[in-house]
């Protein structure tokens, strides 16, 4: 690894957890722990997950949309072979990235890199396209991109193997790993009407990045998923989560509805310029893969991922958390009712 890519790299460090009675024994012979603090403690220690104890309360994300006119497109939908084309003209049918991104903002780009797969299985983003949002980013006059994400595989095994890490670097971003110090509890949402189903209580988030963040842009794969059906821009935040976050697929539905209140982008892309229809999320045979040739970008990430699971040949209206979060206003599944764009170039 150059100088240059150890300065824009933050390496995962690998720690080990204290079992809770090992904590609390720690604690008493120091003098620390009195009468009813072993159950404070056990109350703590559940709170944090499995983050541990970070020290800090939990916080709420704000919120990183960008307001548009209610004239502008809502969605647009580019057909063709040449990614970046495609992507400029699918974000300039939106406005343009001038129109989201300004002088000195602070962008953090999510991709999904939750596997050590090569780019052509479809399992990951495409690094081209990833390289082109950051590219406009800057020419709109970012001051900073930060692309991140916290993988199921090892952290720079699968930003490597994937080509982020190499298209990250190259196009000028800052890639940040998930360490252990990179974690604040997060509260879904504050908004009674809309309350989280599946994250009761403040959970991990990769916050670090977000730390200095004015704009916030997912770009996710369109790709067949063995639990909740289909991975798409709002199953990408996913990514962002702590803990063990596989004791949420008992309700992975309702989990992913939770990440559209969690998250507020300022736009998403869904990169279907290859497309996993089958064996997801990881794949690992071409067989399951298509050429997609499109990429669909917007403001309302349910209508994107209503549009994208109709490119797997399915029905959106039988997709169990766009249901739950077009029923309870987190966004609008039925797309063709919004005022979108479909072009090819």
């Amino acid at each position: 690894m150059s100088k240059r890519e150890s300065k824009q790299t933050t390496e995962k460090v690998s720690t080990k957890q204290i079992g809770r009675r090992e904590m609390i024994r720690g604690l008493a012979t120091t003098g620390l722990v009195c009468a009813g603090s072993v159950a404070g403690l056990s109350a703590i220690w559940d709170r944090q997950g499995d983050a541990g104890l970070t020290g800090k309360p939990p916080l709420l994300l704000p919120k990183f949309s960008v307001e548009l006119s209610s004239a502008s497109p809502k969605m647009a939908i580019v057909h063709g072979t040449d990614t970046a084309m495609m992507i400029k003209a699918a974000v300039g049918e939106l406005g343009g990235f001038q129109h989201f991104i300004k002088r000195n903002d602070i962008v953090m780009v999510k991709p999904n890199v939750a596997f050590d797969r090569a780019p052509i299985l479809g399992a990951t983003t495409n690094p081209d396209v990833l390289m082109a949002v950051v590219k406009y980013c800057y020419e709109a006059g970012a001051k900073e991109v930060i692309v991140a994400d916290n993988p199921i595989n090892a952290p720079e095994g699968a930003f490597y193997k994937s080509g982020i890490r190499d298209a990250a670097l190259q196009a000028g971003a800052k890639v940040i790993y998930p360490d252990s110090n990179a974690f604040q509890d997060l509260t879904v949402s504050s908004d009674k009407s809309r309350p989280s189903f599946a994250i009761k209580k403040p959970w991990p988030f990769f916050y670090k990045p977000f730390q200095r963040a004015t704009k916030v842009i997912g770009v996710a794969p369109l790709k067949d998923h063995n639990l909740c059906h289909a991975s798409m821009t709002i199953k990408n935040w996913y990514g962002l989560l702590g803990g063990r976050r596989n004791r949420f697929h008992q309700d992975i539905h309702n989990i992913v509805y939770d990440l559209a209140l969690m998250m507020t982008p300022t736009f998403v892309i869904l990169d279907a310029t290859r497309i996993l229809m089958s064996n997801g999320p990881t794949g690992g045979r071409m067989s399951d893969v298509v050429a997609g040739n499109t990429i669909i970008a917007g403001v309302d990430q349910v209508a994107v991922d209503a549009y994208g699971y109709t490119l797997l040949g399915r029905d959106p209206e039988k997709l169990q958390y766009l249901v739950y979060a077009h029923e309870r206003g987190a966004g609008n599944r039925n797309w063709k009712e919004l005022n979108i764009r479909e072009l090819t170039i």
